[in-house]
């Protein structure tokens, strides 16, 4: 094992107890917070994620925003995200969630900072947290982990993926699994997720797919995402055979060498086009405009039983809120 695993996993387990602790403290948000996160470093399906429940919220009239970092952005401090602005400025996945639902996205390092420039311009009556399971200095109501398969079994970082050991699954109220999820050895895999269960956390389970409209024939299939190769699957998976596949860092800002690899390539292979992430799309930009024929590729995300998830959240955020607040006669 890398020696710097271990160092990692000791600095890590100092500061989640600093934090369980009091020694470092946590800053309450007046409205509800609601946090969608993972163990992982990335690919578990956080940003469809929180689009799929901001549709949800939304079909029941629910007020809300998304507050998150902005990784890799340029810019500095509290921005409310511009859905015709660029990933540069706010960051892919915060640009990608505003032009999907339609709701105020707030950038910010401080997502409490973030959260109360929320609550002064529009009123939420909720907080999706996103990417905020290892973000404890904000107190959430409602902590919601989204795990894969492969999670059980990694390692911490820089080993392995694991941003936390599986024992941080204490902190969460729901743990969201792939709808195929089957803990295939019958092992440790279901008897974790047994014990969760039987400690009062909800077992959600969700199926990811994608859509593609109107791919072009054997398309170069690239993308800048943290699990590519899940992408390229899910792909080969709808019926599509690519001329190639080509992977960029996770988050990549594309730039004119990179298309003009890509051109490149597709006249050498004589490939009909190309076909990438909703992600890289934002990425792309106006450099979409020299790579047509393009295609896009919708990740969408299906819950089981929504109506319990959102039903389940609303009791335990908004509604215990309200409770708390109600004076007692």
């Amino acid at each position: 094992m890398n020696p710097l695993t271990g160092l990692y996993g000791a600095a890590t387990a100092l500061r989640n107890t600093l934090f369980d602790r009091g020694v470092l403290s946590s800053r309450r948000l007046e409205q509800p917070v609601v946090s969608v996160g993972n163990l992982s470093a990335g690919g578990s399906g956080k940003t469809p994620f929180v689009i799929a429940l901001g549709e949800l919220l939304k079909a029941r009239g629910i007020r809300f925003d998304v507050l998150t970092r902005g990784y890799r952005r340029k810019t500095r401090g509290v921005l409310v995200v511009e859905t015709d602005g660029n990933a540069a400025d706010f960051g892919d996945e915060p640009l990608l969630i505003a032009r999907r639902l339609g709701v105020p996205v707030i950038v910010g390092e401080s997502r409490y900072a973030a959260g109360r420039v929320a609550e002064q311009k529009f009123q939420p009556q909720l907080h999706i947290l996103d990417d905020g399971f290892q973000h404890r200095s904000l107190v959430r109501d409602f902590d919601i982990v989204l795990m894969t398969e492969c999670d059980f079994d990694d390692r911490l970082l820089p080993s392995g993926r694991l941003r936390e050991p599986l024992s941080s699954l204490q902190r969460a109220d729901a743990i969201v699994l792939p709808w195929d999820f089957s803990g295939q050895n019958l092992s440790m895999h279901d008897l974790a997720i047994e014990s969760f269960a039987r400690q009062g956390k909800f077992i959600w389970r969700m199926q990811r797919e994608i859509v593609v409209p109107a791919a072009p024939v054997a398309p170069i299939v690239f993308c800048a995402i943290a699990r590519p190769q899940q992408f390229f699957a899910q792909v080969r998976a709808a019926g599509i055979t690519p001329a190639a596949e080509v992977e960029f860092r996770d988050h990549h800002a594309y730039d004119r060498s990179d298309i003009e690899r890509l051109l490149a390539m597709r006249g050498k292979l004589g490939a009909g086009g190309f076909l990438t992430t909703e992600k890289d799309a934002v990425n792309l930009g106006s450099w979409q405009e020299d790579l047509k024929p393009f295609a896009v590729a919708a990740l969408s995300l299906t819950l089981d039983h929504p109506t319990d998830v959102v039903d389940t959240i609303l009791a335990r955020t908004i509604f215990a809120r309200i409770r708390e607040r109600k004076p007692r006669s």
